[in-house]
């Protein structure tokens, strides 16, 4: 059952609606680089918190990537919105790799960042899910730092650093738990040649969550999609590098 996700949307009435993704861990600020080169050449941006992120309902876990796709859809129904542009990074490129399999009327083009369609690992997944309800997020939020930046950006963005550690440590456990339990045993290989969508897969050439190998194999998969690797970026790399990250988007989906 779909939720109503929490959202927030810029740019003209008239624009080409694109759809930005979050990813584990983060909420819709994630993707403030990107907000006013996407308006500035007449794109309507949603942006939404994935459920069990930032301001969306926390429903009781575990979760489905079907129900994260279908809290899209139940989003685009409410803005009467026909089909969209999406873009998701790392869950949420997944989700945007379901909605490309499953419901190929409502996407116009799909841009998948740092993301993959077997992210493997499931144990790996499963006891940070644990860790999360047990302990919380501060720790958490620690260690993503390391995954989602390089060393080098770590050092030179002390500011932006304490800001995207906090948005992590005040994600709700149960949430980031039950969307770490989504990943354990994912595996979208099967649905990448049903997507008709014109796709573009960026990866993020120092990523160490889901190396570029994770992306080289969605866009082998998906019919005529793109391949992008973005050179010093990690795992947010629409933030470490967000004019080459914006830049590639507008591209794909003009």
């Amino acid at each position: 059952m779909s939720v109503e996700v929490h959202h927030v949307i810029d740019g003209p009435a008239d624009g080409d609606v694109v759809v930005l993704s979050n990813s584990l861990g983060s909420n819709l600020h994630m993707w403030d680089p990107q907000v006013k080169p996407l308006t500035d050449n007449g794109f309507r941006v949603v942006r939404y918190d994935t459920r069990g992120h930032g301001e969306s309902p926390v429903p009781a876990g575990p979760y489905t990537l079907r129900e994260l796709g279908e809290d899209v859809l139940a989003l685009l129904d409410r803005l009467g919105v026909s089909a969209a542009h999406f873009v998701g990074l790392s869950l949420g490129g997944m989700t945007g790799i379901w909605l490309g399999g499953h419901a190929p009327d409502r996407v116009r083009s799909l841009v998948l960042c740092c993301t993959s369609a077997r992210p493997g690992n499931a144990s790996m997944w499963v006891e940070r899910a644990a860790d999360a309800r047990a302990g919380g997020m501060a720790e958490i939020a620690g260690a993503a730092m390391g995954r989602w930046f390089t060393e080098a950006w770590l050092a030179s963005n002390p500011e932006a650093v304490g800001r995207m550690r906090e948005m992590v440590a005040r994600t709700p456990g149960d949430g980031y738990a039950s969307c770490c339990e989504v990943l354990a045993d994912l595996d979208l290989v099967g649905d990448l040649p049903k997507i008709t969508a014109p796709a573009l897969v960026i990866s993020g050439a120092d990523d160490p969550a889901l190396p570029p190998g994770h992306g080289r194999v969605i866009a082998d998969g998906i019919p005529g999609a793109r391949f992008e690797v973005v050179a010093q970026a990690a795992h947010l790399g629409n933030v470490e590098q967000a004019g080459r990250f914006s830049e590639l988007i507008i591209e794909a989906i003009k």
